[in-house]
């Protein structure tokens, strides 16, 4: 690896996202994944379920 990419993922390394910046990227994930098998599935509804999944799971805390 170059110096400045070694530095960079050191630097990811660090990195600590936050509860919700972790769910966004799970909603994000869900839908890059679910449109790759159906066109037809929208980030809106992926957000929408996630919305609900996150409302009937007890918080952590």
């Amino acid at each position: 690896m170059n110096k400045r990419l070694n530095e960079l993922v050191n630097f990811a390394r660090t990195v600590r996202m936050s509860e919700p910046q972790k769910f966004e990227q799970r909603v994000s994930f869900a839908y890059g994944t679910a449109n790759i098998e159906n066109e037809n599935v929208t980030r809106e509804m992926v957000q929408k379920a996630a919305d609900a999944l996150q409302a009937a799971v007890p918080s952590k805390g």
